[in-house]
């Protein structure tokens, strides 16, 4: 169920849920689908009887139809996949975050210089406690070898690595980071760079991909590259990951979001007529 939190500006919504507020707004018709969403908000407070939305969400709403950067982060782990990420518009910054299982997510002002604070959070970026964090090591391989090893670990059983390798014909290497596998996660910046089309906010993106392996540390997959497109890469790609450190994770992170020279300008109003 959504609901919000005045006192802290702080509100629960699912996609459905922000697909009415975005139709509310644009004064569209509602499907049949959303109906029940639309009933949801109403009892939570977030839209009146005559599908006024709250003041409390103005700035929220007003940022999620103009925003000039997004931010996805996607956590994949033993629970499922989580979706969380950061919208920030002319005015204000939005970060939300959901939970294994859960519907909804938490949407919540942020402010500027905490951004990367949260991006990290998000994906609980730590210090590494291991004495070989600084190797740059490197493992390459090819994604159907991967995707091999990890069917063989999930199947079950206690095999140990190195036999979980030389069935997949994989590095034991591999096998062995994958072995302590916390989660991967994936961050995206998109943002509509100068000179892009108002339509296509999305033209401009950066993008990097990590392992979380425990013991074993972090892992940044260099190949493929991100951001990767539907129908890019197949079994027979090449997969090249190599050992990181949390600081230098601080620092792509920051890199991935734009600077004021990267950004478009803020729509402006139409004074030919």
């Amino acid at each position: 169920m959504p609901s919000i939190d005045a006192a802290r500006r702080r509100v629960r919504l699912s996609d459905a849920h922000l697909g009415v507020l975005g139709l509310l707004v644009d004064e569209g018709r509602l499907p049949d689908e959303l109906m029940g969403a639309r009933e949801e908000l109403r009892t939570a407070g977030i839209l009146d009887a005559d599908d006024r939305i709250s003041p409390d969400l103005y700035p929220l709403v007003a940022t999620l139809m103009e925003p000039r950067v997004i931010v996805r982060a996607e956590i994949s782990g033993p629970q499922g996949t989580t979706r969380s990420g950061a919208v920030i518009g002319d005015d204000f910054l939005f970060t939300h975050e959901n939970w294994p299982g859960d519907a909804e997510s938490e949407y919540v002002p942020a402010e500027p210089e905490t951004l990367v604070w949260v991006l990290a959070r998000m994906v609980d970026l730590h210090r590494d406690f291991t004495g070989e964090a600084d190797s740059a090591e490197v493992i390459d391989s090819t994604l159907g070898t991967f995707d091999d090893v990890v069917a063989r670990m999930e199947a079950g059983g206690h095999e140990e690595p190195q036999a979980v390798a030389e069935a997949a014909g994989a590095p034991v290497r591999l096998a062995e980071v994958l072995a302590e596998l916390n989660c991967m996660w994936r961050m995206t910046a998109v943002w509509r760079a100068p000179g892009g089309k108002p339509e296509d906010p999305e033209g401009a993106v950066r993008s990097l991909a990590v392992w979380d392996c425990g013991v074993e540390g972090y892992w940044l997959r260099e190949r493929p590259a991100e951001p990767v497109l539907d129908g890019q890469v197949d079994a027979s790609s090449e997969l090249r990951v190599r050992r990181t450190t949390a600081k230098e994770l601080w620092q792509l992170i920051t890199n991935l979001l734009p600077d004021g020279t990267e950004l478009a300008g803020p729509p402006t109003a139409d004074t030919s007529s």
